[in-house]
């Protein structure tokens, strides 16, 4: 191809490779929100840790949330082949907290709640939880982190283990959707969804690039 052709397209070197695998999933959950709590998860299928371990990049730096799930699920990858370069925590991808909602049974939450999401998401997207957060407020967090770590580390990937809330934000922020929209992926325990954010493309153009949704191996 032509060295000019090929200069106008974006260069891996500008560009910021977002792993994004959801947390092995939490007993708890069949009969109760935990939502932001911190308990623990099951990292017993091991068939599923080792496909998905073996689509991560080697030498990554990974982050995980501050909630001991993630870190579960990011050492059972370690110990189904995966490996980490370096490894941190950051308190922008935790998951959305619902405040008041936390601890609720399923049914419990379900019978005061009036809005057209259940089923979707533990509260509506476009209001905050009591004594919570909202969904714009988990996105600007995600915001936050995703510019971050493309400004510091372009050209590298980047391992994030953390929570279904976070990964929806992405997806709303690299496909720009509404904010209704945010919360109709479904996101696998485990699951692998690829984000890449090229630095380089000039304004006007598509920042991000969707590789992968929710894979499973």
């Amino acid at each position: 191809m032509n060295p000019a052709v090929l200069a106008r397209l974006p260069q891996r070197s500008h560009s910021t490779r977002f792993f994004w695998v959801r947390h092995a999933p939490v007993p708890v959950g069949a009969h109760k929100m935990y939502g932001s709590l911190d308990v623990d998860c099951d990292t017993s299928d091991s068939d599923v840790f080792k496909g998905v371990a073996a689509k991560l990049p080697k030498d990554a730096l990974w982050i995980t949330s501050p909630l001991k799930r993630t870190q579960q699920t990011a050492d059972a990858l370690i110990a189904a082949g995966a490996s980490a370069a370096s490894w941190e925590q950051d308190a922008d991808i935790l998951e959305q907290d619902f405040g008041d909602y936390n601890g609720k049974t399923h049914e419990e939450l379900f019978a005061q709640r009036t809005d057209a999401y259940v089923g979707f998401w533990p509260s509506s997207p476009e209001l905050q939880a009591p004594n919570g957060e909202s969904f714009a407020m988990l996105r600007a967090r995600v915001e936050s982190f995703t510019q971050r770590m493309s400004a510091a580390h372009p050209g590298k990937d980047l391992v994030c283990v953390a929570h279904r809330g976070t990964i929806l934000a992405a997806l709303q922020i690299a496909l720009d959707l509404p904010i209704k929209n945010s919360v109709s992926f479904d996101i696998g325990n485990v699951s692998l969804t690829r984000l890449t954010y090229h630095g380089d493309v000039p304004v006007g153009g598509p920042s991000w690039r969707v590789v992968d949704v929710s894979w499973l191996p």
